[in-house]
């Protein structure tokens, strides 16, 4: 947006029913802090400044923003005196980054994680000096109330606990979202009162300060939230559960219509982004991390784990399959029961069976590792098969070494490869074969002891 934009993210309380030592807005959504869902959608907003105030455990926030990279202003509210006294105490940063007074101030919460960019943009392109958002719900119970006059203009905001019986009729709400010029703003907070119960200055009462001015540019306009998700706060951990399963159905039916078949929409994560192509299925109790991109006619088995994950065409995971930071080509088949670790890339045909790990491997074209094997640090080349058993001894305690297998190479079952070793082209290494040397190209390798074989042996008797 071109708008001059400010933010203003409330994120000072306790959060004391979350009974949790963590910052309630670091809590996850979707695998994300709530408060990172937050700023990410304000972020789209191209803002001139985001300015976070917090209070308990503001080292927690401080620690994640600076892990994740965000460029925030702290302003610390050293006393709790209420949603007002909080923006009052942003001001001046406001003021000292330039802010001018025809400049917007976005004023949300950071434990309201789910409000989108659209709907903020919406609320920022009103004319008037003041906008609010609203959402109408079939129960208000416990929500401050939306008052209007007989035109429809919005006159306050009364809290349930105060309202008449009519009033609490009302099924408009207020979400504490809102836009205000940066002088009005400064001209009304002032006016806060705390001659309530609770003895805080509550940010609501602007809404009623400024219909009070009567001036057509200080007249609140009011937004109805498309979502009522969008408006949804948390303040406990029944109620952060409760926004999970609904932000994991959103974006399990934004897939169904998108033409991803899903076998239970009630029994899919995504903690990330998906992305995928014509005709892909995803089996029961499948979990996203990251991003993952799936190519077409991608099949995805039940119980399978995907992080940051890029799958081609015609690929089947079977089930409970955890793959991470790996790139698998075309035509690939993997598990059950594989763990495919960073670093991994399978190119096109290759095949991972039941129970192998790779990590750091680059499997070639076709090529097979099919049973109970490890596989770490190494190339393999197209259409070589590595036999069940197989492990890829890559660490000698201090230092990791790697293993190249050249192309048309089969190793025998139980093989133990010490690396470093190069193992050439079309060779062959008998089964139970523990290597510590490179073999050259068409070459057997058989490195295991010879058997013995005594004949007549009296096996050994109990001793009483």
């Amino acid at each position: 947006m071109t708008q001059d934009i400010y933010v203003i993210v409330l994120a000072a309380g306790k959060g004391t029913r979350m009974k949790s030592k963590l910052h309630k807005v670091l809590h996850p959504l979707a695998g994300k802090p709530m408060i990172g869902h937050v700023l990410d959608n304000v972020e789209a907003l191209q803002p001139k400044g985001i300015f976070v105030i917090v209070g308990h455990e503001a080292q927690q926030l401080k620690d994640w923003a600076a892990e994740d990279g965000r460029q925030i202003t702290w302003v610390h509210q050293a006393e709790q005196l209420g949603t007002a006294h909080a923006v009052q105490t942003a001001l001046p940063f406001l003021n000292e980054t330039g802010a001018k007074p025809s400049s917007k101030v976005l004023i949300i919460s950071g434990d309201v994680p789910l409000t989108q960019t659209s709907t903020f943009k919406s609320l920022c392109q009103v004319q008037t000096e003041f906008s609010l958002l609203t959402q109408v719900i079939d129960n208000p119970h416990g929500y401050g109330r939306i008052l209007r006059d007989e035109n429809g203009v919005v006159t306050g905001i009364v809290e349930e606990k105060d309202a008449t019986s009519e009033q609490r009729a009302v099924k408009e709400i207020n979400t504490n979202v809102m836009v205000l010029n940066k002088s009005l703003l400064e001209e009304l907070l002032p006016k806060v009162s705390n001659n309530n119960a609770q003895q805080e200055y509550y940010l609501p009462d602007l809404v009623g300060l400024a219909a009070e001015k009567n001036e057509p540019q200080s007249r609140v306009e009011v937004i109805v939230a498309p979502n009522d998700w969008e408006v949804q706060g948390v303040n406990d951990r029944v109620q952060l559960e409760a926004l999970e399963r609904l932000y994991q159905r959103n974006y399990a039916r934004a897939l169904m219509v998108e033409g991803v078949t899903i076998a239970d929409a009630s029994r899919i994560d995504i903690r990330g982004e998906l992305k995928a192509g014509v005709d892909c299925t995803l089996d029961i109790n499948v979990v996203i991390e990251g991003k993952v991109v799936l190519g077409d006619n991608v099949k995805i088995g039940q119980n399978v784990r995907l992080k940051n994950v890029v799958i081609g065409d015609n690929v089947e995971i079977n089930a409970f399959c955890d793959i991470a930071d790996a790139e698998i080509a075309q035509n690939c088949n993997v598990g059950p029961f594989a763990r495919v670790r960073p670093g991994s890339k399978l190119a096109e045909g290759a095949r991972l069976g039941n129970f192998v790990e790779t990590k750091n491997a680059v499997i070639g074209e076709g090529a097979k590792i099919n049973h109970l094997s490890y596989a770490g640090d190494c190339e393999i080349g197209r259409e070589t098969n590595i036999g069940a058993g197989t492990i890829f001894c890559n660490y000698d305690g201090v230092n990791k070494h790697k293993t190249i297998i050249g192309e048309g190479v089969f190793i025998g079952s139980n093989s133990s490869l010490v690396a470093p070793l190069n193992i050439a082209q079309g060779a062959t290494v008998g089964a139970g074969s523990t290597l510590t040397q490179d073999v050259p190209e068409s070459a057997l390798a058989v490195a295991r002891a010879k058997p013995r074989i005594i004949n007549g042996w009296k096996r050994p008797t109990k001793k009483n």
